[in-house]
């Protein structure tokens, strides 16, 4: 199995930290977001062979000074330099398999993201339904709904409805941005975005997805920090100090 962790985002709204530095290096306590995403799975899902990450030319040399004593993680350009210019996360996820001849199953993450559970249940979730896999959680107000996206499923855990940033949700389950895609599945993103899939939202192609072959969903035991702005970013660091 791969690990393939987006990093090719530009943080405009964490500005100035981010202007010049990628926000998956930013610390919480001891660690930086991608090392606390990367020692769970390294710890409790001995699968994953390879972890990857996906970034923009302005930001690569940060992560090869950072990787450089990490021989099981390998760092992608994608050659951008803008936020303007970004191919958007589906276009650096097809970037990454293309390049890299990915030839597994993929475990999709955002490098910008916090979770206070470990991976490794919701890896044990996909392997039993052997189908490719979102994790959700239940979103109850409906601005935050409107910004997400939000599925439906079924007393199997199986979507039976996915949209992104739906005006009006069909339900109150958001997908946060970890997806376990089987090799099958992960081989149509090109087939996705000539029937119009969203490049730029990472769930989009899920959403896709899901509306060709069966796709289940994993409830999260926990929770899942968004770091977005300064305050979200300071809130996260406040919690993981405790």
């Amino acid at each position: 199995m791969k690990c393939i962790i987006l990093a090719a985002g530009y943080a405009t709204r964490l500005y100035p930290l981010t202007e010049n530095y990628p926000k998956p290096l930013l610390t919480v306590g001891d660690k930086t977001i991608v090392d606390r995403l990367i020692d769970d799975l390294r710890e409790n899902v001995k699968e994953i062979d390879e972890y990857i990450i996906i970034t923009n030319h302005k930001f690569y040399d940060y992560f090869l000074e950072w990787s450089k004593n990490k021989p099981y993680i390998t760092i992608v350009d994608d050659n951008t330099d803008t936020n303007e210019n970004r191919l958007g996360a589906v276009r650096d996820i097809l970037y990454a398999t293309k390049t890299l001849k990915i030839d597994d199953n993929v475990l999709v993450l955002a490098g910008d993201n916090l979770l206070d559970f470990s991976l490794s249940e919701f890896i044990r979730f996909a392997e039993n339904k052997n189908t490719s896999c979102v994790m959700c959680h239940e979103e109850d107000d409906l601005k935050k709904q409107q910004k997400t996206a939000i599925i439906t499923i079924n007393n199997n855990n199986l979507i039976t409805s996915y949209e992104e940033k739906p005006k009006s949700p069909k339900g109150n389950l958001a997908v946060p941005p970890f997806y376990f895609y089987l090799k099958k599945d992960i081989e149509r993103i090109e087939e996705a975005l000539i029937e119009g899939c969203n490049p730029d939202a990472p769930g989009s192609f899920a959403a896709w997805l899901s509306g060709k072959t069966q796709v289940h969903a994993y409830k999260m035991p926990g929770n899942r920090y968004d770091i977005g702005d300064i305050n979200s970013y300071e809130h996260v660091k406040e919690i993981f100090s405790k």
